[in-house]
């Protein structure tokens, strides 16, 4: 099931969710198991929401986990990039429906962004900043939730028409902007449910920072942007709420995502990856689970504190190694 099915079924009944992703035809066992994310100041991953879960164990047994028994074992399995088992069931936490508006704010200077990112990133219940790191400035999209309150950053100059991310690609496939005012699942995501991507094939990258280093990740960034821009169609920041998941990238620190969507061209966006990557390295980044990552298996497990806590919960789970893979091998070898 994906989220675009979720969100109709649970609008038709009166009911949303707190979160979802820029682009809503994506799996929600996918999602989870891999740490994908929305954005918000106060929202965690996806997975977050995830209250239960069935999965059929290695040794062929129906298994369930739930957030209020379960404990730490739970925190361990629900992103776990399928390595525990096979997901046969999500119970996810739901609250009423509410409604959303949504503006752009064009020509944002990057320097003004980057002296005052609380102000940025709390001026809407989701935000988020799209750069190419050459023009020193930045698309600011503002989702703002109804009876929510929210910070009086006001910069730049309000688009008065709709427009995509990437500059050149039709609006249409957009969900709608201009202040006017609807449903949750229609404001959320960046793109309508119902679109078909022209774009999508592309190669993507994202790191996970702590928030306490984002002001300089993004001077970093900037400094180099030449280095990457000619492999780079467009590169966006989101903050995203510390959660409790062992494997999750936001695990134990609100963090600030750096997504970057690239050309198809793998020759030119690999050193482009690498070269990011080696530049933010002081700053302990986390790649996402799903996206092109260049960092060694050894760099980025270091990175999460429970990684080894992971280790012996695959152990237990599945003790005769039938859901690993070469990916999963790379970052936890057999001892």
């Amino acid at each position: 099931m994906t989220y675009t099915e979720l969100a109709r079924e649970l609008q038709r009944a009166g009911f949303a969710l707190a979160n979802m992703a820029s682009i809503s035809p994506i799996t929600i066992a996918g999602a989870c198991a891999t740490g994908t994310h929305g954005s918000g100041d106060e929202q965690r991953v996806l997975a977050a929401s995830v209250a239960a879960m069935q999965f059929v164990g290695s040794g062929g047994d129906l298994l369930e986990l739930r957030r209020d028994v379960h404990g730490e074992t739970f925190f361990g399995s629900v992103v776990a990039l399928g390595s525990l088992g096979i997901v046969t069931q999500l119970t996810l936490d739901i609250e009423p429906t509410y409604e959303m508006s949504q503006r752009v704010h064009v020509g944002v200077p990057l320097d003004e962004m980057q002296g005052r990112l609380d102000d940025v990133f709390s001026a809407g219940y989701s935000v988020s900043a799209f750069t190419d790191w050459q023009s020193d400035k930045a698309n600011v999209w503002v989702k703002r939730r109804i009876g929510r309150s929210i910070s009086e950053w006001d910069p730049g100059r309000e688009a008065h028409r709709r427009v995509h991310p990437i500059s050149g690609i039709s609006p249409d496939l957009c969900t709608e902007q201009l202040g006017i005012v609807g449903p949750w699942l229609e404001r959320l995501p960046h793109f309508r449910p119902g679109a078909t991507l022209e774009a999508g094939h592309e190669l993507q990258s994202e790191v996970f920072l702590s928030r306490d280093v984002a002001e300089q990740a993004i001077a970093s960034l900037r400094e180099i942007g030449e280095l990457f821009a000619p492999a780079l169609l467009v590169s966006e920041m989101r903050t995203v709420r510390a959660d409790d998941l062992w494997l999750s990238p936001a695990y134990g620190r609100d963090s600030l995502a750096i997504h970057f969507t690239w050309t198809r061209d793998e020759s030119a966006v690999l050193p482009a990856v690498a070269a990011l990557e080696e530049r933010l390295l002081p700053l302990d980044p986390r790649p996402h689970w799903g996206k092109i990552s260049t960092l060694t298996p050894r760099r980025i497990i270091a990175s999460y504190e429970r990684a080894r806590d992971f280790e012996q919960l695959m152990a237990e789970q599945d003790p005769t190694f039938k859901f690993r893979n070469d990916f999963v091998d790379r970052l936890f070898p057999l001892r």
